[in-house]
């Protein structure tokens, strides 16, 4: 009987198997490093604060004077985007307020009173909250479902330079639209970053009430009043890729 084996592993199959092993050790590696480095909030932009080009202060004007969302943010409530404001709108108080400010010289080259090169050009504002080109988002839409500007900004009444305040990745917008109600609000209220609703009397005049009406879940409430589209539509790929 012939003592030669049935088969012989060739030669290759070395290689191969030191190519097996280290890929089972660098690739579970690599893939939980892949993952770590996606969700970290460094990749996903949280607590990025441009340096703008005219130090404006949400704190300030937001907060302290108590100026208005819209004022500024003109077709936030009509548009799919919350404009900026023209350098007009600046100057309807810095016309006279602080009009000499160094600070402010970038509004005053816009308007034709700094260097005459640069009048009638925007304001170099740097963007913060960026979404990807594949990603659709409508302000008007989230602005009259009762989605407060807090919920995607934070409280950017008391922001002396804006930062971003939320990932704003899949999984976080997804958890809002799989359960709306508990982000929703009186319409008058959106642009209000200190609204709590805890005041009864307040909330049934916000909602044309009386206190007796309020109802219970005031979330579920307003899904209703407010005509928020099924969860199943809310998840749906083409509500935000289209």
């Amino acid at each position: 009987m012939s003592e030669r084996p049935f088969f012989v592993f060739p030669k290759w199959s070395d290689w191969l198997t030191k190519v097996f092993v280290v890929s089972t050790l660098i690739i579970p590696i690599y893939l939980v490093i892949l993952i770590a480095y996606g969700c970290s909030a460094r990749t996903l932009n949280v607590n990025y604060a441009p340096r703008q080009p005219v130090p404006f202060s949400h704190a300030l004007h937001a907060g302290k004077l108590g100026i208005n969302c819209e004022y500024c943010h003109t077709d936030v409530a009509r548009a799919a985007y919350a404009a900026l404001p023209p350098t007009q709108t600046c100057l309807n108080c810095h016309s006279l307020i602080a009009s000499k400010s160094r600070e402010l010289q970038a509004v005053r080259n816009s308007y034709g009173t700094g260097k005459k090169s640069l009048a009638g050009m925007s304001i170099p504002w740097i963007k913060v909250d960026d979404l990807p080109d594949y990603v659709y988002f409508n302000h008007e839409a989230h602005i009259n479902a009762g989605i407060s500007c807090l919920v995607c900004h934070g409280k950017v009444n008391e922001m002396t330079r804006v930062y971003q305040a939320k990932p704003f990745n899949m999984a976080w917008c997804l958890n809002c639209h799989r359960n709306p109600a508990p982000f929703l609000r009186p319409r008058n209220q959106v642009t209000n970053l200190n609204w709590t609703g805890k005041n009864k009397v307040k909330l049934a005049n916000d909602l044309g009430l009386t206190v007796q009406m309020l109802p219970h879940n005031l979330g579920k409430y307003l899904m209703k009043r407010y005509h928020i589209p099924s969860v199943k539509q809310l998840t749906d790929c083409e509500t935000c890729h289209r």
